[in-house]
């Protein structure tokens, strides 16, 4: 795949579902267990004639599926409703009250009815086929002008980082998918601040077990192993260049520095981290205010083109101070300037004008200002945190040698103070540092990336159930295992 379109959102196509009306229902069913199709929908239609069964059933006291609600499954023939309904198959009453939803929204013309939706582009064959065995057809159309596709942010196989990304929000249809370079990036501050290569590994340890379903009370958090995954092998990396093992033990050397030892290094070396990769995030944030707005947008955007103008001005200003160059610090000044001349340009072209307009910008052009230098600081946090994780971990190593030179009993305290204090140690700094790694990316990153809200891609995806004549036992359909259309 180019990787043009692996950062960005799975393409859509605007689809229209045409089938005679005879075979509106079998389309549906076939539309719904494929699961790849997001239909429109009719707002405030009135409920049909499975919805009022249902409604019926719940009122009084019908079983609902774990979640609260019933499950709803669909049957392949057209079932009897009100042996349905006389059965308790709440779950199929379900499915077709969701059938006769969309059924609701289509367009009827003679013999012919139609409905409108959206597709990943790499799904229509598959599609078409399904329909094809029901008499219809799945036809593009041109997207509705103003309308922005549904966002859907491609899976990444076994391992994915866009839960980060969705758990911040949905972003705009036009804007980069940032899944891979966001995780990589929380996992590395998230290393810089956990550095061990003892915790590390028990991280790593833990994600595999949760990987394999372990323990299964939480099963349910399998999806965020990768995670745990990266960011115990960015603890492991940081803590061999720290030289930690469960603390400074001596056990492994130090290859950059001891972060208490050090202090002043590792700061700017945060400092230095953050500045890079708030460079990164105006970059893809000026991609994706060209994508939604066009150029002009993007050239007068604090997001866009005017805000990495003046932030990397101001980083080049910044090092010609530090290195005593004066012509890298002129040069920055005037880019710092420039950019700032362009970002207030397009702050008063976004007020009402005249003397309020102008005390608006003022005042919106200094939170600017701030924001970029307080944004570059708070990266310094990297360092904080990585110190006193280092601290915490030393403490517990003094501690312990303290004590094993006491005899039997002094053995046994330093055993049980060397793992209480490291799981505690552990647990205490493997939230703070998580918590912090995702503040800073929320925050000072995605910020800069996100401007625009998107809205997800919701494909109508009911199941089959077994057996295929519904009304011989309700209560004992199952549920066949379809699964829905990967986005390809």
């Amino acid at each position: 795949m180019p990787w043009r379109e692996a950062m960005a959102p799975v393409r859509m196509r605007r689809v229209a579902v045409i089938v005679p009306q005879a075979g509106l229902r079998e389309a549906l069913v076939r539309i719904a267990t494929a699961g790849c199709v997001e239909l429109d929908r009719v707002e405030d239609a009135a409920p049909g004639a499975a919805a009022l069964r249902l409604q019926r059933l719940r009122g009084r006291g019908a079983p609902a599926g774990p979640d609260g609600a019933a499950a709803p499954v669909l049957a392949l023939g057209v079932p009897d409703l009100d042996l349905l309904e006389l059965r308790r198959g709440v779950g199929l009453l379900a499915g077709e009250a969701q059938l006769e939803e969309r059924a609701a929204g289509a367009v009827r013309r003679g013999e012919v009815a139609a409905l409108a939706g959206w597709c990943p582009a790499g799904q229509m064959a598959r599609v078409a086929d399904r329909l094809a065995a029901a008499g219809g057809a799945l036809v593009p159309l041109p997207a509705p002008y103003g309308a922005d596709p549904p966002t859907l942010l491609r899976p990444g196989g076994h391992v994915s980082f866009t839960p980060l990304v969705t758990t911040y929000g949905t972003p705009a249809y036009a804007d980069l998918d940032p899944s891979w370079p966001a995780g990589l990036a929380y996992v590395a501050m998230f290393g810089i601040m956990f550095g061990d290569v003892g915790h590390g590994a028990l991280l790593v340890l833990g994600a595999l077990a949760l990987r394999l379903g372990r323990p299964r009370r939480l099963a349910r958090l399998s999806r965020l192993w990768p995670f745990l995954v990266g960011a115990g092998a960015a603890a492991m990396l940081a803590g061999t260049a720290y030289g930690e093992f469960f603390g400074p033990t001596g056990l492994l050397p130090v290859l950059w520095l001891n972060p208490l030892q050090a202090p002043a290094r590792l700061l700017a070396a945060a400092v230095l981290l953050g500045a890079g990769l708030l460079a990164l995030a105006h970059t893809a944030g000026a991609v994706n205010r060209a994508r939604e707005g066009g150029l002009g947008t993007a050239l007068y955007s604090a997001t866009g083109c005017a805000g990495l103008l003046f932030y990397l001005g101001l980083a080049l200003a910044a090092a010609g101070l530090l290195l005593r160059l004066p012509t890298a610090t002129v040069i920055g000044a005037v880019l710092a300037a420039a950019g700032l001349a362009l970002v207030a340009s397009g702050l008063f072209r976004a007020t009402a004008g005249g003397g309020a307009g102008f005390a608006e910008t003022v005042v919106r052009l200094f939170d600017v200002v701030v924001r970029t230098g307080t944004n570059t600081l708070s990266f310094a946090r990297l360092a904080a945190f990585g110190l006193t994780h280092a601290a915490l971990a030393d403490l517990v190593w003094r501690g312990t040698r303290g004590l094993a030179g006491h005899g039997v009993a002094g053995v046994a305290g330093a055993v049980l103070l060397f793992a209480g204090g490291t799981a505690l140690s552990f647990a205490l700094e493997a939230l703070v540092a998580g918590v912090q790694a995702l503040r800073l990316e929320f925050y000072e990153l995605f910020s800069r990336l996100f401007e625009t809200e998107g809205r997800p891609f919701r494909p109508w995806h009911v199941p089959l159930a077994e057996p295929a004549d519904p009304t011989a036992n309700p209560a004992a359909n199952r549920t066949t295992k379809v699964s829905p259309c990967s986005p390809g």
